[in-house]
């Protein structure tokens, strides 16, 4: 399981750009990371959404897995409308690309974090759902941290 992963940071996540450099995956794999500060206009969120279309499309055609990386809070519309927006039409897009590609067993999920995950856990659990094999996760949404515990909010 060696490839060149196409790795979507966005500026000022350096620590987790670095955290994400040294993983190891199947080439074509994609690591998307929601921008956290996409803001509130149309057009911006449209951007993302374009971007992360043209890069799927790209790793789902090579066979490769695909792992979107989003913020727990934006999920919860906690941090402004288009982080809502972005968050959970990401969580929707993989979804949808889960069930499309279901039988040719490509695996396509949604890491969801906490303010506080340390990047290195991000970037194992990124890692763990890179990893090929036919029983693995696919369209799930994984949560990291216990702010979010199930459905219930502590």
């Amino acid at each position: 399981m060696s490839g060149t992963i196409e790795r979507r940071v966005p500026a000022g996540l350096g620590a987790l750009a670095g955290a994400l450099e040294g993983l190891d995956g199947p080439e074509g794999a994609l690591v998307f990371v929601a921008d956290p500060g996409v803001g509130d206009e149309w057009e911006d969120v449209l951007a993302q959404f374009r971007e992360v279309f043209e890069s799927t499309r790209r790793a789902l055609a090579a066979g490769a897995p695909v792992v979107y990386v989003v913020d727990q809070r934006d999920l919860l519309g906690q941090r402004g409308p288009g982080a809502a927006m972005a968050a959970t039409g990401l969580l929707s897009g993989a979804r949808a690309a889960a069930f499309e590609m279901r039988r040719s067993g490509i695996p396509v999920n949604v890491l969801a974090t906490e303010e506080a995950t340390p990047p290195e856990a991000v970037a194992s659990w990124v890692g763990r759902l890179l990893a090929p094999g036919p029983a693995g996760p696919t369209g799930e949404l994984v949560r990291l941290g216990g702010e979010h515990l199930g459905k219930a909010l502590p």
